[in-house]
């Protein structure tokens, strides 16, 4: 798991119902998962995503 979560943060592992998931921040400052297969819930993904961008405010 990620320590330091700061404005210059552009990758953050996360552990997910005991999967870990890397985000990443593309060149459009957008956020995805690299692990993202057909079957997870990118709704759930989306939303923990959404929570760390508002926690962090990146």
């Amino acid at each position: 798991m990620t320590k330091v979560i700061n404005e210059h943060t552009q990758e953050i592992k996360i552990n997910l119902d005991g999967e870990e998931l890397t985000l990443k921040q593309n060149e459009k400052r957008e956020w995805d998962v690299i692990e993202q297969t057909v079957g997870d819930e990118l709704g759930l993904i989306k939303a923990v995503i959404r929570s760390v961008i508002l926690r962090y405010r990146l």
